[in-house]
């Protein structure tokens, strides 16, 4: 399926209005750095990575934050200098540091950087993706290899539901057609209205629901109704810890509907040794979506400190 990439509710977290990150992030990056520069009240006045130094960044959730201590971690553990920029803001302000050499690393999602860099640019497949963000980034930057792992929207179902219709972890959107009119979905009140949503559920895989409800954008009203069997079906981040917590159970998109958000590092063209470089693309090559979700549940939910989660997995995988 090919479609045209946009920047969906699930990378509103990190993208957004220009002016808006602009303003509030030179109170971010003020304390965000990890070793403890004051970058001034222009958040893209950065000054650029000391030489030796790998500053690996991340933007302002949480996922994004435990991508980059991985990333860091394993560059540490090859005996590269490594400091942080936690919590910067959104893409607007990340990519501008990352342009003029602030920040080195940074973990990003393909489908959702090439809807910054090119909102009408269709979306083939993940390769493709990763070939188009590459033609249109900065002279200064490229692309990683992208892992296996996503965080993008899905239509997930409710342990009850899962049950009722004996749906699995093999299950599609496809098996929804004969039991769609059975169901309620809920999610963002434009998951209703865009071709992204409803429109196009309906268009590829025939899908036609019993209802709609209005909710948040895959947050805790989204999570709460599902749960409680108010909404059966419902538009959730595929690495959500509540899908764990709650039994939910995501249904597989063999069309590609929702895109692609594979966990990709973005990085300085030539800033990285060849060793760095392998480094980064070995976390991603272990990273898949399941084993993501996992190690958000253990930060979300868990409230454990994303730099242990780390460098746990790093060890347990034989990176670090």
């Amino acid at each position: 399926m090919t479609f045209t990439a946009r920047s969906s509710r699930s990378r509103t977290r990190h993208t957004g209005a220009a002016a808006v990150a602009l303003a509030a992030a030179a109170a971010l990056l003020a304390g965000c750095s990890s070793d403890g520069t004051d970058d001034g009240d222009d958040p893209l006045a950065g000054e650029k990575a000391e030489a030796g130094t790998v500053v690996v960044g991340s933007n302002n959730f949480a996922e994004s934050t435990l991508l980059a201590d991985l990333y860091g971690e394993a560059l540490r553990a090859k005996g590269v200098k490594v400091t942080y920029k936690h919590n910067i803001g959104s893409r607007e302000t990340t990519y501008g540091l990352m342009k003029n050499g602030s920040v080195t690393v940074l973990p990003e999602y393909n489908g959702s950087l090439l809807a910054y860099l090119d909102a009408k640019a269709e979306q083939k497949s993940a390769d493709a993706v990763d070939e188009a963000v590459k033609a249109k980034l900065d002279k200064s930057l490229t692309l990683l290899d992208s892992s296996p792992a996503e965080n993008k929207d899905s239509v997930s179902v409710n342990a009850a539901t899962a049950k009722k219709y004996e749906l699995t972890e093999s299950s599609t959107l496809a098996d929804l057609k004969d039991i769609a009119p059975d169901l309620v979905i809920g999610g963002s009140p434009e998951f209703q209205t865009r071709q992204q949503g409803l429109k196009g559920l309906e268009s590829v895989y025939g899908l036609k629901f019993k209802s709609f409800k209005a909710l948040d954008a895959g947050g805790p009203l989204t999570q709460a109704a599902l749960a409680k069997n108010t909404v059966q079906a419902a538009d959730i981040f595929t690495t959500d810890p509540a899908i764990d917590k709650e039994g939910f159970v995501v249904l597989k998109d063999p069309e590609n509907f929702f895109g692609f958000a594979n966990v990709t590092p973005l990085v300085r063209e030539g800033d990285l040794s060849e060793k760095a470089v392998a480094a980064l693309n070995a976390v991603s090559a272990k990273l898949d979506t399941e084993t993501l979700r996992d190690l958000d549940s253990q930060v979300q939910t868990d409230k454990k400190d994303p730099l242990d989660v780390a460098k746990a997995w790093l060890q347990s995988e034989g990176l670090i």
